[in-house]
């Protein structure tokens, strides 16, 4: 990995509450390269997803600098909204607009900000509803879809967006279990299609088969990080033995 193959870079990033009783995020340096997955893992409350949602600037950083394609996103100068769009972003919960079928929750964003028109919203669409195997289901709404086909729908309906990069915050956690696996299945897809992703997630074994690289934090700071064999079979410190002995 080059310097040029930076699509994110994280310097000094602070995300402090009360004062600075609470330090959620103390001091992160990270990169994230083009084609990179990168899986963050950790504790309840070491920051992980506070991390992941201030790369788009949901969680506004208490200080710090975060660039994306060379541009420090969290400058209050730069249009955050058009830099956004670059950035899909899969919650938990699927936040679908009930009130709307499938192929429209799909089609509303790059009409309205991509400027698609709607034949050309629709085709890309379901396109990608085919790809996952959902095209059937194009004019249902969300109540009458599974939790993992929800969940699907939000993915693929991130990427109609044609982001450079896709966070994912715990996108299997609110799952029933039988469901994880497809959920899973998609994302190894679209990692072996080289697309980069940035992961917090509590599926041990998705990060070591799909990450490039594994980030353990705990306390709002990135504790060690390395491949999935350094962090699993050689991990150094004495918090992320504990952590692993816990998980595994």
């Amino acid at each position: 990995m080059t310097d040029n193959n930076v699509l994110i870079k994280v310097h000094d990033l602070k995300k402090y509450y009360k004062g600075e009783e609470i330090k959620a995020l103390d001091g992160i340096d990270l990169e994230i390269y083009s084609g990179e997955v990168v899986v963050i893992i950790g504790p309840s409350g070491s920051g992980k997803s506070t991390f992941l949602r201030s790369l788009n600037l949901l969680e506004v950083p208490t200080s710090g600098e975060i660039y994306l394609d060379g541009i420090n996103i969290a400058d209050k100068s730069v249009n955050i909204n058009r830099h956004r769009q670059k950035m899909g972003m899969v919650f938990q919960h699927f936040n679908l607009f009930p009130h709307k079928t499938i192929i429209e929750n799909m089609t509303l964003a790059p009409q309205k900000l991509l400027k698609l028109s709607k034949n050309e919203a629709e085709e890309r669409a379901m396109g990608l509803l085919t790809k996952v195997g959902l095209a059937d289901r194009a004019e249902a709404y969300p109540s009458q879809l599974s939790g993992g086909q929800k969940q699907r729908i939000a993915i693929v309906r991130a990427l109609c967006m044609m982001p450079e990069v896709m966070l994912f915050d715990e996108p299997t956690s609110a799952l029933d279990p039988e469901m994880v696996g497809e959920v899973l299945d998609l994302m190894r897809t679209l990692a072996k299609e080289g697309m980069t992703m940035a992961v917090v997630t509590h599926e041990m074994g998705f990060a070591r088969e799909v990450a490039n690289r594994i980030i353990f934090m705990d306390g709002g700071k990135i504790v060690e990080q390395g491949t999935p064999e350094e962090i699993f079979e050689h991990p150094k410190s004495p918090r992320l033995k504990d952590f692993l002995s816990k998980v595994l």
